[in-house]
């Protein structure tokens, strides 16, 4: 028989008087009796395994420590911390642990707090002091270790674990080895993996082979993970998870889509039986076609969940994170209109499905209404934000200029909302005021700050100066970067464009040159645009494309159009190798426009406009922020061509439709 909070009866005295009855001082500060100890590692117990209330936990603690009995309950103050989920404060283990005598702390402690503390380097240090003080791992504590290397991608420690198990004579069974397989292919050895994989003494589980296919995956390539994806005898929801999400990040929807065909739908005795896909095969998937805007297979998956009747009630908790998911997936794909359809469709929202909202909004360069949303967060729906919620707001505010708006809520952050500014509303507060050219405020910011600036919040000072032409402050934030990131070629380009822009080519060169000599390599702009469920990349002057004879016709018919409408090429922003006062001739300058004109998302809209009917949309996705040419180029290409353009670049989602923009032109 149990109490109401699940604490069995016999602990019933102990309990009150943990809460104050039974003779103690007042609640949570009551006198312990030696008596009750027996009672009172019943409650810890109940708690650890969730039978309890964590708020039992710690008013024993705190009573404990009062009564002089801590000595007596320190261990099971300690495992019940370590199993709690989530888990509490560092500082509550670690004094946990430290309450435990020297000579008591055996392997079990150890392992309770390697395993319950986030993952860091402080875990293989703890590790390490566990075998100073001449305590004997077992094999529940190489295993913490073997863990805590996977997630630190950290093989040194991870082959000493290996090691351990042989030279202590641990007995290394199954999941053992499945955990160093994990380890080995985690940190990119994958010969070490594949050994450990042939040497299993019985059939390999499906554990082993799912982490030979993950590690296969990252490490190898898709073909070498879709081999090992094929040989294997048995697959689980994580082992077609994993293959389908490496499909998708691939830029393959149509393979990823025939593979998740195969993982809902299967054969039984001639019937066919619907595969329920657990919450987080669902939320990796999600999560996947929201980082490779892959909206045809993001669709796809909300469209069996509706059918499937799954999404009708979001009062299930694990439902509940899946349609946050999905207001992410529409958000980052394009689609905020079907993300805000969701979000409003959910039962009750927590601040996590406010944030995935907020950050779609924000994307898409919706300033008011970001505003507009958190004021109802907040005032109407008395939810408590955090802080993304602010890196969102913050953001929104910089991508539409609402700078009176984003100074107020960024110095109400402490006094207001009791959150310490970080280097992330730092760096958004300094591009929203840099944005909008009021550099020695954003500067005088960045001098004031208690932290030290990194190099996205002077890069964005320095992006700022190239904005409202301030070469000279421009050069001297590069010198600061320069100390701090001195092979980041994004800035080099930043500073070259602008010394042309103000027309000091030879300084340009000088820094072109000095990239070069120095081996620093750009990245490469790239742009995706899905047709018929495959993926088709192009590069900047891209000739490898299997149409790219057509798509250079087309290109030739847009640029004839394009000057039609008074369209001229700003070829000043392709830098060349020239002196100062240089006078180019007519062939030199032809050469940069046709190097601007072959752009990778103009090449991927040219193939667009040949491969889709008249009027249909083109969702192209590029790694590198657009530039100001083909900006306007492609407000014209809509207008022309009567087509809707979505353009996602690394900051933000451009809307082109009849000759405008959603950014209007701030961005």
């Amino acid at each position: 028989m149990l109490l109401s909070d699940g604490i069995p009866t016999s602990t019933t005295a102990a309990a009150a008087a943990v809460r104050g009855g039974g003779g103690g001082r007042g609640r949570g500060g009551g006198v312990l009796s030696v008596e009750f100890v027996p009672y009172y590692r019943s409650i810890l117990r109940s708690c650890a395994r969730g039978n309890a209330t964590p708020s039992v936990a710690y008013s024993l603690h705190g009573a404990a420590v009062k009564s002089g009995l801590l000595l007596l309950l320190s261990t099971p103050l300690l495992h019940m911390y370590a199993a709690l989920r989530p888990a509490p404060a560092s500082h509550l283990l670690l004094r946990a642990f430290d309450d435990i005598p020297g000579p008591v702390r055996s392997a079990p402690e150890w392992t309770a707090l390697i395993s319950a503390l986030p993952p860091s380097s402080h875990s293989i240090l703890l590790f390490r002091s566990m075998l100073r003080a001449a305590v004997r791992p077992d094999a529940v504590s190489l295993l913490a270790l073997l863990s805590a290397s996977a997630r630190l991608a950290d093989p040194v420690a991870g082959a000493s674990a290996h090691l351990l198990f042989l030279k202590l004579g641990t007995p290394f069974s199954v999941p053992a080895r499945n955990a160093a397989l994990h380890m080995y292919a985690a940190c990119g050895r994958m010969p070490d993996a594949r050994r450990l994989f042939d040497e299993m003494p019985q059939p390999p589980t499906v554990v082993a082979w799912t982490a030979l296919l993950a590690g296969a995956l990252r490490w190898e390539g898709l073909s070498n993970g879709r081999e090992i994806f094929d040989k294997m005898p048995h697959k689980n929801d994580v082992s077609w998870t994993v293959m389908v999400t490496a499909c998708i990040e691939s830029g393959l929807p149509r393979e990823a889509l025939s593979l998740l065909a195969q993982m809902l739908f299967r054969s039984d005795d001639c019937f066919l039986v619907i595969r329920n896909l657990n919450h987080i095969s669902l939320c990796s998937l999600l999560s996947a076609c929201s980082q490779a805007g892959d909206l045809r297979v993001g669709r796809w998956i909300h469209a069996h969940l509706t059918k499937a009747g799954a999404m009708l009630d979001d009062k299930d908790n694990d439902l509940y994170k899946v349609a946050t998911s999905l207001v992410d997936m529409y958000g980052k794909s394009g689609r905020i209109d079907v993300a805000r359809r969701v979000f409003e469709m959910m039962h009750s929202r927590n601040v996590v499905a406010w944030n995935a909202l907020l950050s779609g909004l924000s994307m898409h360069g919706m300033g008011t209404e970001v505003l507009t949303l958190f004021d109802r967060m907040v005032v109407d729906e008395a939810q408590q934000p955090d802080e993304i919620t602010f890196v969102n707001v913050l953001s929104a505010c910089s991508r539409s200029g609402l700078v009176d708006q984003g100074r107020k809520i960024f110095y109400d952050l402490q006094p207001v909302y009791g959150l310490v500014p970080k280097l992330e509303h730092y760096a958004c507060m300094v591009d929203l005021l840099g944005r909008a050219g009021q550099l020695e405020e954003a500067e005088a910011l960045v001098r004031q700050m208690p932290l030290q600036p990194n190099v996205v919040i002077l890069g964005s000072l320095l992006a700022s100066c190239g904005i409202h032409g301030r070469l000279e402050l421009g050069q001297h934030f590069m010198n600061e970067l320069m100390q701090i990131d001195s092979h980041n070629t994004e800035y080099h380009m930043l500073l070259s464009n602008m010394y042309t822009s103000s027309g000091s080519h030879a300084k340009a060169a000088n820094l072109r040159m000095a990239i070069k000599k120095n081996g620093i390599r750009k990245s490469p702009g790239l742009s995706y645009i899905e047709i018929d469920g495959h993926v088709h990349r192009f590069n900047a002057g891209d000739k490898s494309h299997p149409r790219a004879e057509e798509v250079y016709a087309m290109l030739d018919e847009v640029v004839r159009k394009l000057q039609s409408v008074g369209y001229i090429p700003d070829a000043a922003s392709q830098v060349s190798f020239v002196p100062d006062c240089y006078v180019e001739n007519g062939d030199e300058r032809e050469e940069r426009e046709q190097a601007l004109l072959a752009h990778s998302e103009r090449l991927a809209i040219c193939f667009g406009l040949i491969s889709t009917s008249p009027g249909m949309p083109l969702r192209i996705f590029k790694n590198l922020r657009i530039c100001s040419d083909c900006h306007v180029a492609i407000k014209l290409i809509s207008g022309i061509y009567k087509r809707v353009i979505f353009i996602r670049d690394r900051n933000r989602f451009h809307c082109f439709k009849e000759g405008a923009c959603s950014c209007s032109d701030y961005w």
